[in-house]
């Protein structure tokens, strides 16, 4: 019987870390077999989810002795954070541990999709010389529209700063007298304003019931004609089927995107054919870095609160 369970994957030092001092059972492959997770959890004080995890309902009653949930990640979508407070287990995610990692992603993103240079490489390996079909354009100059302004949006800024664009941000929750936004450079915007002048846009909000399909058929008509857009927030926050619509018609001039609103994403998508798509597998905050930084913070506050409510 294992006082700590990992579900998903973990750096393994952080998880040797645990095993020091507590009976830890370490299986990545928990996540998707869900009777043997369910048959795990008989004792359990701990468990460690990344975001495929669903930690509520049938979990939870099966999990009578939880006392901690650890989230190697900060999305907290996956996991019923109401009945965990109802049942006085505390939810720890590895806040700031990964904004690096997605504040790079974002801007390799941008850079890919502002400059085109990955559209040709079949017909460059094939022999074709396809030279002024791949020429894109430049980041400098260009306004980039932030959908949220936290920790990663700020990061991201930076980046953005630093190449030569003008940053814009939407933020309902910070005033616009608020120091950070002069402290970094960024303007303060309404979202409808921001993505009708925005060259490109990055989303930074969690998935809610006021943010789910935020980004809809209608929205979408509303971006600056040929910007690109690129998603590491949540899935549910874009339409996927209007997305597809919008870069097939021309209207967006790319996305890129590495949330789904079902992970993995189905085969047969809209969005397997849409042009000018680049789509990852959620890994826009994981890095070898950046897993040892958040391994390593959720086993440390999963140990203290153990000890804690020893």
């Amino acid at each position: 019987m294992a006082e700590i369970v990992i579900s998903e994957f973990m750096d393994e030092a952080a998880v040797a870390e645990l095993g020091a001092a507590f009976d830890v059972l370490y299986d990545k492959t928990l996540v998707d077999r869900p009777d043997a997770l369910l048959a795990a959890l008989d004792g359990c004080r701990a468990l460690i989810v990344r975001n495929r995890t669903r930690v509520g309902g049938p979990l939870l009653e099966a999990a009578k002795a939880l006392r901690v949930v650890g989230r190697l990640g900060v999305g907290l979508d996956n996991i019923d954070c109401g009945a965990c407070r109802e049942r006085g287990i505390a939810v720890i995610p590895a806040t700031g541990a990964n904004n690096v990692a997605v504040a790079e992603y974002v801007l390799a993103g941008l850079l890919l999709l502002v400059r085109r240079c990955h559209t040709g490489t079949a017909a460059v390996a094939a022999g074709e010389w396809p030279r002024e079909r791949m020429v894109g354009g430049e980041l400098f100059g260009r306004t980039l529209g932030l959908v949220g302004f936290g920790g990663i949006a700020r990061e991201v800024a930076l980046r953005a700063r630093a190449c030569g664009m003008r940053v814009a941000a939407c933020d309902p929750y910070l005033p616009p007298d608020a120091p950070d936004w002069a402290r970094l450079g960024v303007e303060p915007s309404g979202l409808d304003a921001l993505l009708a002048r925005a060259d490109a846009v990055s989303l930074h909000v969690p998935l809610t019931p006021e943010t789910r399909r935020l980004f809809d058929a209608e929205r979408l008509a509303g971006m600056k004609p040929g910007a690109v857009l690129v998603n590491t927030s949540r899935g549910g926050i874009v339409d996927e089927k209007a997305l597809a619509a919008a870069l097939a018609s021309g209207r967006l001039g790319g996305a890129m995107v590495d949330v789904f609103e079902r992970e993995p994403l189905p085969a047969g998508s809209p969005l397997a054919d849409a042009p000018n798509a680049v789509l990852t597998a959620h890994i826009a905050g994981v890095t070898r870095e950046s897993n040892v930084r958040v391994s390593s913070l959720v086993a440390r506050k999963v140990a203290e609160a153990l000890r804690g409510a020893a």
